[in-house]
């Protein structure tokens, strides 16, 4: 009877991380958190960096607690990214000043929100969502 090569090598379960990695993984989390946090006080520069390692280091997170953390930060730029943007071409007749005030305040909630659910251990229930 011959067996099958199609399930070597075994498939991986990513549920049961070792403590090591699951460590890493946290670790880079809260660092991307920070770098969000920050972005107001470099130009936007930290944001950039942390929406790069975002994409980068997702497959690495993908079955993992901190898939939605970082679902919930690449959203959180994207959509920020949209509210600054609509926000600085108001600026034109003047409305768009409370524009970029909401946006930073909104973006300002999804990064505490995030960060506490993180430090807390906490699942976020919707990380596709708006609030």
């Amino acid at each position: 009877m011959e067996q099958s090569h199609e399930s070597y090598p075994p498939p991986v379960y990513r549920n049961a991380l070792e403590p090591e990695r699951e460590r890493s993984l946290r670790t880079l989390t809260h660092v991307l958190y920070a770098l969000y946090a920050v972005h107001w006080l470099t130009g936007g520069l930290t944001i950039l960096i942390a929406i790069i390692i975002n994409y980068v280091k997702r497959p690495d997170v993908v079955g993992t607690p901190y898939e939605a953390h970082f679902e919930w930060q690449i959203r959180s730029f994207w959509m920020a990214l949209l509210g600054y943007a609509i926000g600085g071409v108001l600026l034109f007749v003047v409305i768009g000043i409370p524009v970029l005030w909401a946006v930073s305040i909104w973006m300002l909630y999804r990064i505490i929100k995030g960060w506490l659910y993180l430090y807390d251990n906490k699942p976020l229930a919707n990380p596709r969502g708006w609030f």
